[in-house]
């Protein structure tokens, strides 16, 4: 078919979604992500156990503790069970990202994330809100692996790990706010309506993924040829048009099979990984028992707003700070690996530093300290598994460091922490025990400085577009200095 050369040859029509604002509404609904995990954790949501007194009298509890008389064990599978759709869906969204626009897969997902989140409001007992906390898992499986790809391409090119950052400083900041706004609205009109409020809070930005004309993310193609997807119409359902759906999805999944083994020879990628694992085990340790252990190290009073307070000064500021030197430096995969080696290393010095002294403001300035350097790797983690494979393989490259970063990491660490806790029976000296795997977390990207390091951003191993849909797809930000994002026609 030919093509018209006089498409190809006009700029594009100006478009609402200039990179900056597509990098906002990113980190509204990030922030949104993470503030529905402060939520259910804030105590006005997730409330207290109903509670007996010898003499027969018993109290009503508050919240979902008290209105499904949950025990804590209980309470703990709720709050971490969004976890187990995160990890089974992040690598099915990224590879439907190679037959369905990932723009329109971010869409899907929000989708089920506002069912799941009503669904949590409307929960009878303690199973069905299970299922609805693992459904809102798999609604933000989407946007987990897909958003960063897509960021790494708008951005310009001396500013990406500081885009990165930005879009990452989100976690820190909607966890306080999911405990602040659980707080509010769970005091005042119940914890039901809290869960309401956030699907309504997400419900436009939904709506906009599936009308706005679809953004083009580099590496990928849109096979038009994929059935019942949201790229085409629905088939007529024949006997031979079922044989073809089998056929193309036992083709999907081959084609899976063999980009699982593509990243898996990635040493670079994998060295990666193995870090996040050993930082984010220490991360999670930190998130879920900090609290715990500093009333007992220290027995500070208001501990939660304390460890809430350092966690979103940190986090805000690390991981900032840690993006715009990696830019200055100039962002290379070598720079990053001894961005992370200093960082990290100088974090477990001065976090095992402030838990070995037993004045509380040594261990407040300390601690602050260690928590800045912390997070400022959250840019430079992500910029290495975004570069160190093909552009193709982005948003599996990414599914799969969520998946084994949780599972090896911080799932993991709560659980090993508890259970040293138990057997030592010392939080200080389980805590200085959980700090030092991140100087294991160290000497993995310190090996990391000495591979042959290949930046393969710009390798496209897959033809992007079809040639019937080239007049109608422009590559992203092929000039840096339009502050437009080009779109595809395609869905």
């Amino acid at each position: 078919m030919a093509i018209d050369t006089g498409a190809l040859s006009r700029p594009p029509a100006p478009h609402w979604f200039t990179p900056k604002r597509l990098l906002v509404v990113f980190f509204v609904i990030n922030v949104m992500n993470y503030m529905d995990r402060g939520t259910i954790a804030s105590n006005s949501v997730n409330g207290s156990p109903r509670i007996c007194t010898q003499s027969g009298v018993c109290s009503d509890g508050s919240g979902i503790q008290g209105d499904f008389d949950l025990t804590n064990f209980k309470d703990g599978v709720i709050s971490s069970a969004f976890m187990v759709g995160l990890l089974v869906a992040s690598p099915i969204f990224a590879s439907l990202a190679k037959s369905i626009n990932p723009f329109r897969l971010i869409g899907v997902g929000l989708s089920v994330w506002i069912l799941a989140a009503a669904g949590c409001g409307f929960s009878v007992d303690f199973w069905s809100l299970v299922v609805c906390r693992m459904l809102v898992g798999v609604g933000e499986a989407s946007f987990s692996c897909l958003a960063t790809p897509f960021i790494d391409d708008i951005a310009p090119v001396d500013q990406r790990t500081t885009w990165l950052g930005i879009f990452y400083m989100s976690l820190p900041t909607g966890v306080a706010v999911g405990y602040a706004y659980g707080g509010l609205v769970g005091a005042k009109l119940g914890w039901r309506c809290a869960f309401f409020g956030e699907a309504i809070l997400m419900l436009p930005f939904a709506i906009l993924f599936f009308t706005m004309k679809p953004l083009h993310m580099k590496g990928i193609s849109i096979d038009k040829k994929f059935p019942m997807s949201l790229n085409d119409n629905l088939p007529n359902h024949s006997s031979k048009e079922h044989a073809s759906y089998l056929s193309i999805t036992s083709n999907q999944l081959s084609r899976f099979w063999v980009d699982i083994q593509a990243i898996l020879h990635e040493k670079i990628y994998l060295i990666n990984v193995l870090g996040m694992n050993a930082y984010y085990f220490v991360l999670g340790g930190y998130s879920y028992w900090g609290p715990k252990a500093g009333y007992s190290i220290y027995q500070m009073n208001n501990v939660d707003i304390f460890f809430g307070g350092i966690t979103i000064t940190g986090g805000i500021i690390g991981t900032l700070g840690g993006s715009i030197i990696l830019d200055r430096m100039k962002s290379t995969i070598p720079n990053a690996f001894k961005l992370l080696f200093t960082t990290t290393f100088f974090a477990a010095v001065f976090c095992f530093s402030a838990f070995c002294f037993s004045n509380l403001y040594v261990y407040m300035v300390l601690f602050l300290i260690g928590e800045i350097l912390i997070f400022s790797n959250m840019g430079p983690i992500n910029f290495v598994c975004l570069h160190t494979v093909t552009p193709t393989l982005r948003p599996l490259a990414m599914a799969m460091s969520i998946v084994s970063s949780h599972i090896f990491g911080d799932v993991l660490s709560t659980a090993l922490v508890g259970k040293l806790q138990d057997k030592v029976d010392n939080w200080r000296t389980s805590i200085l025990i959980l700090t030092l795997v991140l100087f294991l977390a160290t000497g993995i990207w310190f090996m990391g400085m000495f591979l042959h390091n290949l930046d393969r951003y710009d390798e496209d191993n897959e033809i992007l577009v079809t040639t019937s849909k080239q007049s109608d797809v422009i590559p992203l930000l092929k000039n840096k200095s339009d502050d437009v994002i080009p779109t595809s026609t395609s869905l």
